[in-house]
């Protein structure tokens, strides 16, 4: 029976690792490619052997690109700052907005409630391409074009769908008697919704608040139509390693490393609450 479990553990292990090697194995390679030049990057057969150099970095936080045809100016860290800003902003608009909406929804039974939450929802679902054109033409007349307001308003299509049906569903798994009985003691609702409702409601709230945030970050299309070069954030601004003398592979790979590690802080910083959230009402007696 000892040597059955043994052989399990170790088939077990196996299996964990080689899961773990396909998934992250892309993430090592990049890693490594940030470490490289083009030279490098492109010789045949490649190798994990190589003298590692850190002007790719260099050039991101400088500024300053070195091409095969001269040097090129890139506002790479003023797109991160970009990323950082839109995402934050957007998500916490997002939860100011979403989080009461969804209670709202959860707690309230009203006429048409069903249709105004899926017809919020469907906005996730329509492709980003189809609410362009309008979308251009309306803050043209509103002047939003190419600003930080316009950028964080459209980005509610991302994120407030997410958060309201998210948050929902973990406030209806919240018994209402607890809310009741606070009730009963003579407080009003808002103080219950803050004392009681959004505390229980609080894994939930992280993780879609998380999850939010990584779209916002990733977004790529509204940014590249709605905003020029100094407000695009860093998933358009990578679009500038793609020069004229050739595309700079090391320089992406370093795009790449900088502008996962906020996203990937965050997740190890809310990684209790994202298994909470995503794992609350998953067993019901």
């Amino acid at each position: 029976m000892n040597q059955i479990s043994t052989f399990e553990r170790i088939v077990r292990g196996l299996l964990i690792a080689l899961v773990l090697l396909f998934f992250l194995f892309p993430i090592f390679w990049i890693l490594l490619m940030s470490f490289q030049t083009n030279e490098q990057i492109l010789r045949i057969p490649p190798s994990l052997f190589f003298e590692p150099t850190l002007q790719n970095y260099v050039a991101l936080l400088t500024g300053r690109l070195q091409t095969a045809a001269g040097n090129l100016d890139i506002a790479f860290m003023r797109n991160l700052g970009n990323s950082l800003l839109l995402s934050t902003s957007s998500v916490l608009l997002a939860l100011a907005l979403g989080v009461p909406a969804a209670y709202a929804f959860a707690r309230y039974k009203f006429r048409l409630g069903e249709s105004i939450a899926f017809t919020l929802l469907s906005f996730r679902f329509a492709p980003p391409l189809l609410v362009l054109l309008p979308l251009s033409l309306f803050f043209r007349q509103l002047h939003l074009t190419d600003t930080y307001i316009g950028l964080i308003w459209v980005y509610q299509l991302i994120c407030l769908p997410l958060i309201l049906w998210i948050v929902r569903g973990y406030f209806e798994d919240i018994s209402p008697d607890i809310e009741h009985a606070y009730r009963i003691s003579g407080h009003g609702w808002w103080k219950t919704f803050r004392k009681i409702a959004i505390p229980l409601a609080r894994p939930g709230i992280a993780a879609a608040g998380l999850l939010a945030f990584i779209f916002a970050w990733n977004n790529f299309i509204f940014a590249l139509i709605l905003a020029s070069a100094s407000k695009q954030p860093v998933t358009v601004g990578a679009l500038a390693f793609v020069t004229a003398s050739g595309i700079q592979y090391g320089q992406i790979a370093a795009a790449i490393v900088l502008s996962v590690t906020p996203t990937l802080l965050l997740a190890l910083y809310a990684q209790r609450y994202l298994v909470e959230g995503l794992s609350l009402g998953a067993v019901k007696g």
